[in-house]
């Protein structure tokens, strides 16, 4: 646990409050907070269980919106959420027994290929064939696979979520962005429950980026129609990297 100052508590609010406007109009911010609480001075467990308890404010507020304006409904996203949080625990459960000085190269190394996909790859759009995949193979495989990633790394997983959902199983854009909103937070509420049990989460740090979150979110829901979301893209993969860089300088 870093040693706590204002100058600290005020950058990891900084970061939270951009990322949570960020992924609110473009997906992405754990981009940014996970090599923040890096840079920060946490063990790489701690950080990746703090981010988990800052994102999933983000993710339970997007997903009550979803299920509110009816979206998405709660029978439609039950099965899938329920085979997604299993993987995620798998997945946070496997990050547990591995070495931390491994993890200390191997996530800045994720996080600077999700880096580069999130320049290269295109939004999501609407489909123009039939899905590729049937619903139990979508179900069963491919929602727990993206899930186990989520518990062991996180940053990127609404993208991969929204990607199968257009790539795979062939849903708009509204249909399948309101489902990984979905699914995200049950992967997050998987992840941060191993997370808990294990003893890893720095809680002040963590409500501190929480108040972030929402703030940010709340400022994103504003300048939705306002701001270009290709730009954002770039803007947090090149912050992401200058992070990555600090912290492999250190």
């Amino acid at each position: 646990m870093p040693e706590l100052s204002l100058e600290l508590v005020s950058f990891l609010f900084a970061i939270a409050l951009l990322a949570g406007m960020i992924d609110t109009l473009a997906g992405g911010g754990g981009l940014l907070t996970l090599p923040a609480l890096i840079v920060s001075g946490l063990p790489p467990l701690s950080a990746l269980a703090t981010n988990k308890l800052q994102a999933s404010m983000g993710t339970a507020t997007a997903t009550y919106m979803m299920l509110k304006h009816q979206h998405v409904t709660w029978q439609q996203i039950r099965p899938l959420m329920l085979t997604a949080f299993i993987g995620s625990a798998i997945g946070t459960l496997i990050i547990q027994f591995l070495d931390t000085q491994f993890l200390s190269w191997l996530i800045p190394v994720v996080l600077f290929v999700i880096a580069v996909y999130f320049v290269l790859a295109k939004a999501p759009h609407e489909p123009d064939r039939p899905h590729k995949v049937s619903d139990n193979t979508y179900r069963r495989f491919v929602l727990p696979l993206i899930g186990a990633y989520d518990g062991m790394f996180g940053p990127g997983t609404g993208s991969f979520f929204s990607l199968a959902g257009v790539s795979l199983k062939g849903q708009g854009l509204l249909k399948t962005t309101a489902t990984a909103k979905t699914l995200n937070f049950a992967t997050n509420i998987a992840s941060l429950i191993v997370f808990i049990f294990a003893g890893h989460i720095a809680w002040l740090l963590g409500a501190v980026m929480m108040l972030g979150q929402v703030i940010g979110a709340w400022l994103g829901s504003h300048f939705l129609f306002r701001v270009n979301p290709t730009h954002l893209r770039y803007l947090v993969a090149l912050m992401c990297l200058a992070m990555l860089a600090k912290t492999l300088l250190s």
